[in-house]
């Protein structure tokens, strides 16, 4: 599959979910592999979505989260259950979209660049098997229109999990 971005510069917001979600689709439809699929994944929209620093995927193995596939700057490998923005969204089973990490108790400080964080947790069958994990350098970056889009966007691919 011959990948491009050539005329998406003007997209708008949410031109670049819907590019996204038909990038991802077409993903899931030819490769059943989840961690190459979280890799074009990642990189899909950190090329795609405006003021992001860090995207990238921790899975759940045992009692931590460990680093998967992601776009940015080397990141925490593991994280605890009991600590952070990551490890709220895989206890409530719920995204978590954070303004200010600064003003969030816990958080787990991976790169000092970001401000704001989005979290989605990657679900099936009711287990929490890892979570997609968004950061910005802008404080507020992230909308209850972002948290929904991303959500559809993992939506369209644990199947493969």
């Amino acid at each position: 599959m011959e990948f491009t971005l050539k005329g998406t510069e003007n997209l708008s917001e949410k031109d670049r979910y819907d590019f996204i979600k038909l990038f991802i689709k077409g993903q899931v439809r030819d490769e059943n592999d989840p961690h190459a699929l979280m890799g074009n994944i990642s990189a899909i929209i950190m090329a795609l979505v405006k003021d992001l620093n860090w995207v990238g995927f921790y899975m759940v193995k045992g009692d931590e989260l460990v680093l998967g596939s992601f776009q940015g700057l080397p990141a925490c490998t593991r994280l605890s259950r009991d600590k952070g923005v990551c490890a709220k969204a895989w206890r409530d089973k719920s995204p978590v979209k954070v303004d200010d990490v600064d003003a969030f108790d816990g958080h787990v400080a991976c790169d000092s660049n970001s401000k704001s964080e989005l979290v989605i947790p990657l679900i099936k069958n009711e287990k929490v098997y890892g979570v997609l994990d968004i950061d910005s350098p802008k404080l507020s970056r992230f909308t209850d229109e972002d948290k929904l889009a991303f959500t559809e966007i993992v939506e369209l691919f644990q199947e493969k999990l």
